[in-house]
């Protein structure tokens, strides 16, 4: 793989990662459904468990993170006028730092929603709590769905971590830890 395609190749994963967090995050936030049960009426959102209340505000973070991720090359290349020589080890280490925050927060919402939807498909005995998907099918696959979106916007967001830690580390020696190479020292 060229560096000069990784620019692209970070795009395409962004522009993808942002298609399925904002999919998830819609489906979470228009997923509702109501059923009569013993002459009332129980209606079942997404707020109902709150793990998918935060998955779904996390969701909506990290598409915006990853929106001003994109528009970073166009602001650099305007500040800079297309003089962009060397590197800037700042915002490398910037983009580094909150592409792996963004990651880990994305996959510990997505693993705890994915923890309480359980509860929700099979039921507790000891708590008396009711399955929910015996009666609200629709509602669980939808949350099916955006638990699927978002485990894949986490691949993607970390093969962007991997590209972004790439980008960072490419600037350092092998030969002598944390020294930048001469060729690539911004004076």
């Amino acid at each position: 793989m060229e560096v000069i395609g990784l620019p692209k190749i970070e795009a395409f994963l962004r522009i993808f990662a942002i298609l399925m967090l904002v999919m998830s995050a819609c489906l979470l936030g228009f997923d509702s459904q109501t059923k009569t049960i013993a002459y009332l009426q129980k209606r079942v959102t997404y707020k109902d468990l709150k793990s998918l209340f935060v998955l779904m505000n996390i969701a909506c973070v990290a598409a915006v993170y990853n929106i001003l991720q994109l528009s970073k090359y166009y602001i650099l290349n305007r500040w800079y006028k297309g003089n962009l020589k060397g590197s800037n080890r700042y915002l490398a280490w910037f983009c580094f730092f909150f592409d792996q925050i963004a990651v880990y927060v994305t996959y510990a919402a997505t693993t705890a929603a994915v923890g309480e939807s359980l509860i929700a498909v099979t039921g507790v005995e000891i708590f008396q709590w009711m399955e929910w998907c015996n009666k609200f099918t629709r509602f669980c696959f939808q949350i099916g769905g955006v638990v699927f979106c978002c485990f894949l916007a986490f691949l993607l967001m970390a093969s962007i971590s991997f590209i972004s830690a790439f980008n960072l580390f490419r600037l350092y020696s092998p030969k002598h830890f944390l020294h930048f190479k001469p060729s690539l020292i911004n004076y």
